[in-house]
This record gives C-alpha cells, sequence and structure tokens, in this order.
C-alpha cells in the first residue's frame, strides 16, 4: 500500500516537472538571442531597456532602465507610438517576460525579450557601458 503511494506522488511530481518544463512563451512577446540583438543594434536605433531589479551592468546601447515591476510607474519614459519595438532584457530572461506582459496590458504590442538576458549577452562576448 505505501509503494503505491509513493508511486502515485512519484507519478504527480513528474507531471507537474513537465508542466513546469512545457512552460510556453506569451505570444505578445518575442524572444531573440543576443548575437541577434548585437546585429539589429549595428543596423538600426533601437529602444532598449533594462528591467532588471537591483539595477545591474547594462548593455551598452540601453536607453533606459526601469525595475520589471514599477513598468506603470514608468510609463511616461517608454515611447507614446505603441507599435514601437521595445527590446526588454534583465540578468537571465524572467523579468524581462513580467515587463513585457505589463507594456503589454498598457497597449505596446512590439515588445521583444532578451533570450538569456545580460547573462547570454556577457557569454557572447558582447559589451556593457
Amino acid at each position: 500500500m505505501k509503494t503505491t503511494q509513493t508511486a502515485r506522488c512519484a507519478a504527480l511530481a513528474f507531471a507537474c516537472l513537465l508542466t513546469a518544463c512545457n512552460f510556453q512563451q506569451p505570444d505578445y512577446v518575442r524572444m531573440i538571442t543576443a548575437p541577434e540583438l548585437q546585429s539589429l543594434m549595428q543596423r538600426d536605433d533601437i529602444f532598449l531597456v533594462d528591467v532588471h531589479t537591483p539595477e545591474q551592468q547594462h548593455i551598452k546601447g540601453t536607453d533606459l532602465f526601469v525595475p520589471y515591476d514599477a513598468i506603470e510607474q514608468y510609463q511616461d519614459r517608454f515611447p507614446r507610438d505603441k507599435n514601437t519595438p521595445i527590446y526588454l532584457y534583465c540578468r537571465s530572461g524572467p523579468m524581462g517576460n513580467s515587463a513585457a506582459r505589463s507594456l503589454h496590458a498598457l497597449g505596446y504590442r512590439n515588445l521583444v525579450n532578451l533570450d538569456g538576458g545580460a547573462q547570454a549577452w556577457r557569454a557572447a562576448g558582447l559589451e556593457f557601458q
């Protein structure tokens, strides 16, 4: 009997793990790799926002630092045109997704998050300010 309960608990834990691993990226934010972002920054003038808290060393070319959980308080610092592409990053990714969710709720529709955040940028050997 105890073995059956243990097996059920293990199966439930495994199912929960699978669900967590199958997390899908929200459709309102597009992910970009560090090399893709770096290439884009060389071609175009983009609006790049660091949303990591606490504040960290910024990627060279960052336009704005706004804490991921205070987007609404600083919405006047974002472009007025809600279709302007906004490129977000944090240390590793999740805070960027959270900031994208807040910006989407404010009506922004062209949101991009750096996959792996500043850690991926550093791993690619790219520049910080």
